[in-house]
């Protein structure tokens, strides 16, 4: 289940990415944030606690939504634009 659900504006291009091995869509000018949770439950899984994370402070400050693609670039989802044909992952290991 989606943690977001979209209810407005959606006349712009339909981008598809993969979420964790599945392929999904989001819009064009989407962030990976506002992708992701439109598509899935979690951004990522805290380090300390295993418990799911959907980002905190929203202007790149809080260091909370850091996702990795399946190539293992790091990304700040609250100030990356989602792309076509990204492979991001929300249940990765974050150690490094």
């Amino acid at each position: 289940m989606a943690l977001l659900q979209r209810v407005a504006e959606q006349g712009r291009r339909v981008v598809r990415f993969t979420l964790d091995g599945r392929p999904v869509e989001a819009l064009e000018g989407d962030t990976v944030m506002t992708a992701m949770l439109t598509n899935g439950e979690r951004l990522r899984r805290t380090e300390f606690a295993d418990a799911p994370r959907a980002g905190f402070c929203m202007m790149g400050a809080c260091q909370d939504c850091w996702v990795r693609t399946e190539e293992g670039e790091r990304l700040r989802a609250c100030g990356t634009f989602i792309a076509d044909g990204m492979r991001l992952l929300s249940n990765g290991e974050w150690t490094s």
